[in-house]
């Protein structure tokens, strides 16, 4: 499918999701509820967390924290982008996961409050300075169009990975793309 098709395939699941409307009747009248994109990923419905037995997590942010860690597994196996994240890389071969965990956190986090999530809140950099390395040291060089277009590619295969349905990669990958011209910088 062409690049402009799936943009333009994820920008109507986006709306889709958004127009999406569940009614349901109190004594008065009738209650429109909106879907969200988070929703649509499973929403508040607390599960069992699998990385941990004795918690419990939203489903939603589930969802989200598998399609991450992918990613990065994905970003890390890439000789197109995983340059850009030699100090995170470096620290993992020597055994150290915690800038992962960060990273991780700090996505899912971003990723949850993108797609309507009310539970979360979103504390790392802005985007222009988290893709800067004059303000984030640790990335390793600025983006280029191509760049992002790769980690748009990485994200699809994560995704898939975690058998997300193709509407759903669509609507987050059109997501992503809004921050195009916050995260390309060269």
């Amino acid at each position: 499918m062409k690049k402009a098709s799936m943009l333009t395939l994820g920008l109507i699941a986006i709306m889709t999701s958004f127009i999406l409307s569940s009614c349901s009747k109190n004594e008065d009248a009738m209650t429109v509820v909106k879907a969200t994109l988070y929703d649509s990923l499973g929403g508040t419905t607390m599960v069992t967390d699998p990385t941990n037995n004795s918690t419990k997590i939203e489903q939603g942010r589930l969802g989200i924290r598998s399609v991450v860690d992918s990613t990065i597994f994905v970003i890390a196996a890439d000789p197109k982008l995983n340059g850009f994240f030699k100090v995170l890389l470096a620290e993992v071969t020597a055994g150290n996961t915690s800038g992962f965990a960060a990273l991780s956190k700090d996505l899912t986090d971003f990723l949850c409050v993108a797609t309507g999530a009310k539970n979360f809140t979103y504390t790392g950099l802005d985007m222009v300075a988290a893709h800067d390395p004059a303000k984030n040291s640790r990335m390793n060089g600025k983006s280029s169009g191509a760049d992002f277009d790769q980690f748009i590619a990485d994200l699809v295969v994560g995704a898939n990975k975690n058998k997300l349905p193709s509407n759903l990669i669509n609507s987050v990958g059109a997501l992503v793309n809004t921050l195009r011209s916050q995260v390309v910088q060269r």
